[in-house]
This record gives C-alpha cells, sequence and structure tokens, in this order.
C-alpha cells in the first residue's frame, strides 16, 4: 500500500490542549503523513484554549475533567458516541492508531474491530505504574492486565526505545512491537542558542559540559 492510500483515525487523550513530549510526536507524524499525502483525521478532546493548534482535521470527542486530584488540566475521553460513530463512517478510515489506552479508545479499538480494520496502538508513558503515585500501587496488577488485554487485542504496538519493547514484551502486551524513533528537533535545540550568561550565572564554565534532565520524577 502506498502512503497515498493511508486514511488514518488518530485517537487522542491529549492531542493538543497541554503541550507534552508525546502530542507533540504526534502531531509532527501527523503533519508528516499528510505532507506525504495520506488522509488522516484526528479525534480527541477539544478546548476553548489549546496549548498550541492542531495539525490536521480535529473532531471533538465526549470527555470529562480528569478526576484525579491536581491534575484538572487533562480531560478523560469518555466514549465515541453517536456523532463521532457517523464522522467515522464518513471519513472511512483503513487504519486505527490508539495513542492512549482510554476508555474512548476501547470503543474506537471495538469499532474498528467490528469493521475489520487493523489497530496500531503507540505506547508513550507506563500507565500501569500510575496508581503507586497516588497510594494505589496495590491496583497496580489490576492496571496492568487491563492494559494487556487492550494492546493484545491490536494488531501491533509501537514504542519509543528498545528499553520500553523490552519492558512491554516482558509484560506480555504483545508479540508485534516496533520502534518509533523520534531524534532531536533541531530547530529547538541548537548550538546557537547557547548562552554563556545563563551558564555563567548557574556557575558554568564556558567550556564546561552542563547535564540536565527533562522530564517527570
Amino acid at each position: 500500500m502506498d502512503v497515498t492510500d493511508l486514511r488514518i483515525a488518530l485517537f487522542s487523550g491529549n492531542y493538543n490542549y497541554t503541550r507534552d513530549g508525546a502530542n507533540q510526536a504526534l502531531n509532527r507524524l501527523a503533519g508528516f503523513l499528510l505532507r506525504q499525502g495520506a488522509a488522516l483525521r484526528v479525534y480527541a478532546p477539544v478546548v476553548a484554549e489549546p496549548d498550541f493548534p492542531a495539525t490536521g482535521d480535529l473532531i471533538d470527542i465526549p470527555n470529562v475533567r480528569m478526576p484525579v486530584k491536581g491534575r484538572g488540566e487533562y480531560r478523560l475521553p469518555l466514549r465515541i458516541d453517536d456523532r463521532v460513530r457517523a464522522d467515522l463512517a464518513e471519513f472511512a478510515p483503513n487504519v486505527v492508531h490508539l495513542s492512549s489506552p482510554d476508555p474512548a479508545a476501547h470503543g474506537a479499538l471495538k469499532w474498528a474491530r467490528e469493521k475489520d480494520i487493523p489497530v496500531l496502538a503507540s505506547v508513550h508513558t507506563r500507565f500501569e505504574t500510575y496508581p503507586r503515585y497516588y497510594g494505589l500501587g496495590f491496583l497496580e496488577p489490576l492496571v496492568e492486565g487491563m492494559l494487556r488485554r487492550f494492546y493484545q487485542r491490536c494488531d501491533a504496538l509501537v514504542a519509543p526505545s528498545q528499553s520500553q519493547i523490552a519492558e512491554l514484551t516482558a509484560q506480555a502486551m504483545h508479540d508485534d512491537i516496533s520502534i518509533w524513533s523520534r531524534g532531536v528537533d533541531r530547530t529547538v535545540f541548537d548550538p546557537s542558542k547557547r548562552d554563556h550568561a545563563w551558564r555563567r550565572a548557574h556557575g558554568l564554565a564556558d567550556d564546561d559540559v552542563a547535564i540536565v534532565f527533562l522530564g517527570r520524577l
């Protein structure tokens, strides 16, 4: 199949309303596919003031504010309703891409299975570890089992690193897992942006190597 034959329905729990590494990767993927001539439509929560413009056509799906204390900026996709189903039928995708195992993605997976449409899931984070941060670590095996059932119903998975593939394989999430490599955006990370004054203000000499961590602890 040529890339111009692709009609991709992409489901995301957070496509552009708050900025993070996962949704920036999804938007870059969408932009690349559209430039290559593929058809793509995104189904995700829509808010009045997103952090950045969405790449491609964005269709709102039913959602509520995340019911977790301190994470009110996130939305929980609830389902694919009749409006979304009608839009899917009109768009007629031949591939479904699921980027988060939320309730709407479960509905999209069931819909795709009924239509015999291949499903790809991208794994962006270890959702099974979330309960331990809220003092509910005993739920981790249950969440892992739910994720396993979800991912095993997909046709294939992609993950950003070999270490994550090894973890997913050890958890028996799937037997077809490939790397979705990202690389570095050199328009953002470039030596021309080096700020000697900032470095010196933090006690770094001009020839010192600064080691930084970007992520969540």
